[in-house]
């Protein structure tokens, strides 16, 4: 509840315990890790069927190279999204939720940082085999900013702007 604190000034931020606010950020958590989880899987499912098609035979050496660097990334990635899932299972009922929670929170920033270098390489991988263009570096590099900005500086300025004085 937010009573007055000392000095008639309004008290910000929750009245939890310790364990009360592991609780509410492992639900946090694993609402978002279930959103990053579908991407992955979904990807990763889609880089796994490239390789019995008839077109992965004629990429080129390095396409093939993209290629298989992809697939390695999408399978650390969704290694990394899926941990939080095991950590917790393994760890349920030892009073560590408070730890579980920390770990299962850094596994999840790599795996999203696992999933931008998965999807970088996957887009790479398409545009070269579509266009065989110039541009496909500058348009790649364009979208991975995108991500970066989407994923990472928008969030940390909210973080920086907005933290608590």
């Amino acid at each position: 509840m937010a009573d007055a604190a000392e000095g008639g000034a309004m008290r910000r931020g929750r009245n939890e315990t310790e364990e009360e606010r592991a609780d509410r950020m492992w639900q946090e958590l694993i609402q978002e890790v279930r959103v990053a989880q579908m991407g992955v899987q979904i990807l990763f499912g889609f880089l796994l069927t490239v390789v019995f098609t008839e077109k992965y035979d004629d990429l080129s050496g390095t396409d093939q190279t993209i290629y298989l660097v992809t697939v390695v990334l999408g399978a650390c990635a969704t290694g990394a999204l899926i941990g939080p899932v095991a950590l917790h299972r393994i760890v349920a009922g030892r009073r560590v939720k408070p730890q579980a929670v920390r770990l299962a929170s850094r596994l999840t920033l790599l795996g999203l940082v696992l999933l931008l270098a998965t999807t970088t390489a996957s887009l790479l991988l398409i545009l070269r085999v579509a266009t065989h263009d110039g541009f496909v570096p500058y348009l790649v590099a364009g979208v991975v900013g995108w991500y970066l900005l989407c994923w990472f500086v928008l969030p940390l300025w909210t973080r920086h702007r907005h933290k608590s004085r």
